[in-house]
């Protein structure tokens, strides 16, 4: 629904800048400017322009990550297992000869499944105030699907990154707090367990950070972030 890829969200990527790792932070459309799946369409098209750009600007287009907190974990997801997915993809936006795939993926705190959200927080203890329910006409979920998500589960399950999983997703590491009040911590844990299933448990890492909340400082700590670089390096170096 709102922010902006210059905000201070992208600081701890910009630690990838000390590793010799290009970052890329990019704007898509918000809800208020269009519906799904164009914000897929607008990282898709980001990335087919990083490999069409990559001799210029120096990038390797064969070792590209996606990374991102919340709804860019959301969006760093969908990037990750879509691969392919012709109704996901808008050649129109540019270098259409270009592959959108990226090579492995950092999820924080990510939405999924938008029809199990207020259920899962009621399990955990932590049901949304009367009138802050995914499930509202006035959600963030909502005014991304473009009506109810509850009057739309065809609509909710083309969005949901589970639906395209598959042996072709590249590795994972996914962090999600135990106390996160606006995305339910299961969100992260069944995507894994999904995951899992398709590519590997050796491809897929979930911490979860007891106690922690949505966007809590402890995942942009010094010793979180190396930990992430240092799984990126290990997981992108041989490829």
């Amino acid at each position: 629904m709102m922010c902006d890829k210059g905000d201070m969200q992208v600081m701890p990527m910009l630690e990838g800048l000390k590793r010799g790792y290009a970052v890329i932070s990019i704007n898509y459309r918000m809800s208020g400017e269009a519906k799904f799946p164009a914000l897929v369409h607008d990282v898709k098209a980001a990335v087919r322009w990083m490999r069409a750009n990559a001799k210029q600007y120096h990038f390797d287009p064969n070792r590209i990550a996606a990374w991102g907190g919340s709804a860019g974990a959301y969006l760093a997801t969908m990037l990750g297992v879509s691969a392919g997915v012709q109704e996901l993809e808008d050649l129109s936006l540019g270098n259409a000869n270009q592959p959108s795939n990226v090579q492995a993926v950092v999820a924080w705190f990510g939405p999924t499944d938008f029809l199990k959200m207020d259920e899962q927080l009621t399990e955990c203890g932590m049901p949304p105030p009367p009138g802050m329910e995914h499930n509202a006409p006035d959600s963030p979920e909502s005014l991304l699907l473009g009506e109810q998500i509850t009057k739309i589960p065809e609509r909710v399950k083309a969005a949901n990154p589970e639906t395209y999983v598959s042996p072709n997703a590249p590795p994972f590491f996914i962090q999600h707090g135990t106390r996160d009040a606006l995305v339910p911590v299961q969100q992260s844990i069944n995507l894994a367990k999904k995951l899992e299933q398709a590519i590997g448990a050796t491809n897929v890492t979930l911490e979860l950070l007891e106690g922690a909340g949505h966007a809590d400082p402890r995942f942009e700590s010094p010793e979180n972030v190396t930990k992430i670089l240092d799984w990126l390096d290990q997981r992108l170096k041989g490829v």
